[in-house]
């Protein structure tokens, strides 16, 4: 045995995937499941491949790629960004610097939302209020194919980004972009209105990491975080159909000061908090 040989077998090459969890432990509380995301964008692998074949080696190419990738999220960069894409209900979007990322507690809007329109056959019309991505537009027309659906926002920016979504997943018959300021003006009314809206207070904002990267419009809320859903609140009676249904994300420390307004906006209405998994307020649902 030669004495390389011999080094190898006392030293073996660590794994890429190990590789690159080192280097993302110190910036990210998720390294192991990004460190398996990201070599699986870079190789363009399904996750479980990466995780049974940790032997694999990289192309150059696909090592430029990983190197590149690695430097911005030592930066701090976001992993969405950087891999351009996010999992959200299922289904992959297209996410970029001026859209908010998917997240994981606004799946529960649109657990609810299902629910609702199973159960309502007849309730086919619905807006998707700052749709940024599209993802809940997009995720209750992939669901329910005979749903139509209006998804707003006020930046082109993200429109543009929506738009592209809704076209990656097939649904542009039924899904339409539009630019508004929250409501569409001079609509029919709608079954559903949807709406994750900015709800960040702006001092907190200044604050949070997440200031730095994602985009100022898709998260400032106002002083108390609640001036957006303050203002759709009191828009949305002359839009949402008797017998329709709004449901509202909000902040977890928001919730009754969102009921209040809630009941407020729509005082002949049930007005409920809804709480996520671990039974922080996470949505507002209004039943006219």
């Amino acid at each position: 045995m030669t004495a390389v040989a011999l080094r190898s077998q006392l030293n073996p090459p660590i794994p890429v995937l190990s590789q690159i969890r080192s280097r993302l432990d110190r910036q990210s509380e998720s390294a192991a499941l990004d460190a398996q995301v990201l070599l699986a964008h870079i190789t363009g692998k399904p996750r479980a491949w990466v995780l049974a074949h940790p032997e694999q080696t990289l192309t150059k190419e696909e090592t430029e790629s990983l190197e590149a990738a690695l430097a911005h999220l030592e930066q701090g960069t976001p992993l969405p960004y950087v891999l351009g894409h996010w999992e959200f209900y299922g289904l992959d979007f297209w996410v970029t610097s001026a859209t908010l990322i998917p997240r994981p507690e606004t799946e529960l809007l649109v657990e609810r939302a299902l629910e609702w329109l199973l159960l309502q056959p007849k309730r086919r019309l619905a807006v998707d209020v700052g749709t940024g991505t599209g993802c809940i537009a997009v995720a209750l027309a992939a669901h329910i194919p005979d749903l139509y659906l209006l998804a707003c926002d006020i930046s082109p920016q993200a429109l543009r980004v929506a738009q592209k979504n809704v076209h990656r997943h097939g649904v542009q018959a039924r899904v339409s972009c539009l630019q508004a300021d929250l409501l569409p003006p001079a609509m029919k009314p709608f079954d559903l209105i949807c709406a994750n809206l900015p709800y960040i207070p702006s001092a907190t904002l200044k604050s949070l990491d997440v200031g730095r990267w994602e985009p100022g419009l898709a998260l400032d809320g106002g002083p108390d975080g609640l001036d957006l859903v303050r203002r759709l609140l009191f828009a949305a009676p002359a839009a949402l159909a008797p017998g329709g249904r709004m449901l509202l994300e909000i902040e977890a420390t928001q919730g009754a000061a969102a009921l209040e307004l809630a009941r407020l906006a729509f005082p002949q209405a049930e007005a409920a908090l809804i709480q996520d998994l671990a039974g922080r307020d996470r949505l507002i649902c209004i039943q006219t």
